[in-house]
């Protein structure tokens, strides 16, 4: 198998620079993991605008659906002009209709507001009622890059649907499989799909908490996740 490019989320200053050094090849910036990444802050879209590697800020201004208004729409269109001021590579996007159906419009509109940058369309694409019309859709709309787990939550289990997209995409975007990989499944997937690019976060618990006010208080939760150096490694290594 050739070798795959990996791409790695980030929702903090530490898991950046443990992805980075963990070998990450292109960064997807959030914050707010735990609900499938928002859009990060100006300044930390500012701190990894000097990675050596291709950074992508996550485009999304709340949790839940990704049926956006009006008033959200403006606040994406500003978002995606500050990735561009501070210097990013690319921007992750994606709007749906109420059916679920991309909302081929508001995307056309986000893009023109993101040319000249890379633009990768996130797991709205999932939620898709057909996903073979949202693929022509996404090549249509220029996207140069689908982020999905195959329809389902965790792309082990969205295996054929995948590979799939991948053979129907036929090289017009890359179709890279996402949501619950990690080494020890990574390559599975890839050969199993035939993808040349993977999305993963590395995330591993981090030390149990010690500080008993911060915790009373909901400043931090118990078990929270951070990108994790040796995890990304593992990854990197077998994908190397």
């Amino acid at each position: 198998m050739s070798k795959a490019l990996l791409e790695i989320a980030a929702d903090s200053v530490t898991g950046l620079d443990n992805a980075l050094k963990g070998g990450a090849q292109r960064i997807e910036l959030c914050a707010a993991l735990d609900i499938g990444g928002l859009t990060p802050t100006w300044g930390l879209m500012a701190l990894a605008a000097k990675a050596p590697v291709p950074v992508y800020a996550m485009i999304r201004p709340r949790g839940g659906n990704f049926v956006f208004d009006e008033v959200e729409e403006a606040v994406m269109t500003a978002d995606i002009m500050a990735a561009r001021e501070v210097g990013l590579a690319g921007v992750v996007i994606g709007a749906s209709r109420p059916d679920g159906s991309l909302d081929a419009p508001m995307l056309a509109r986000l893009i023109g507001r993101a040319k000249g940058l890379g633009v990768t369309i996130h797991r709205a694409f999932d939620l898709v009622p057909d996903r073979d019309a949202a693929l022509e859709t996404v090549i249509e709309l220029g996207i140069e890059r689908i982020l999905t787990s195959g329809g389902v939550p965790r792309a082990m289990d969205g295996l054929e649907a995948i590979r799939h997209s991948v053979e129907k995409a036929a090289g017009r975007v890359v179709v890279m499989p996402g949501s619950g990989i990690r080494a020890g499944n990574v390559l599975e997937i890839l050969q199993r799909t035939g993808a040349k690019e993977v999305h993963a976060s590395g995330r591993e618990p981090l030390p149990q908490a010690t500080d008993a006010k911060s915790l009373a208080f909901g400043f931090q939760t118990a078990n929270a996740l951070e990108t994790d150096e040796a995890a990304v490694r593992k990854m990197r290594d077998l994908l190397a």
